[in-house]
């Protein structure tokens, strides 16, 4: 996917794509976390669909829960959501991060001596 370490550095262009294409991919991941956030707020913890959005947008920013979830399987699912969205949490950062580091630890390599 990415270039090799014998290969030139890839020119600006491209690489405003390759982070375009990231963060294509990072927002695809939110969407579909916050519609299945909302499905299951709505559907397990028996809010509106209004709160349930707010609830799993909340959850996945990292604020926390704003309204009260009823039920067993309400709180199961808001439980495991959380767990859920720390680890989407990780992997959009790192979606994101990803060609900017490459990139980086491409340039150093490319601006340090032979070996």
């Amino acid at each position: 996917m990415y270039e090799h370490r014998s290969d030139p550095l890839l020119p600006r262009k491209s690489f405003l794509r390759r982070l375009g294409t990231h963060g294509a991919a990072a927002a695809l991941v939110l969407v579909v976390s916050l519609a299945i956030g909302t499905e299951g707020y709505h559907r397990f913890g028996g809010q509106p669909w209004i709160d349930a959005f707010l609830n799993a947008a909340m959850i996945l920013g990292g604020m926390g829960q704003v309204g009260e979830v009823s039920g067993t399987a309400g709180k199961l699912f808001a439980a495991f959501f959380a767990l859920y969205a720390g680890l989407v949490l990780i992997t959009v950062g790192t979606i994101i991060l990803a060609p900017v580091v490459h990139r980086v630890l491409h340039k150093l390599h490319l601006d340090s001596p032979a070996e």
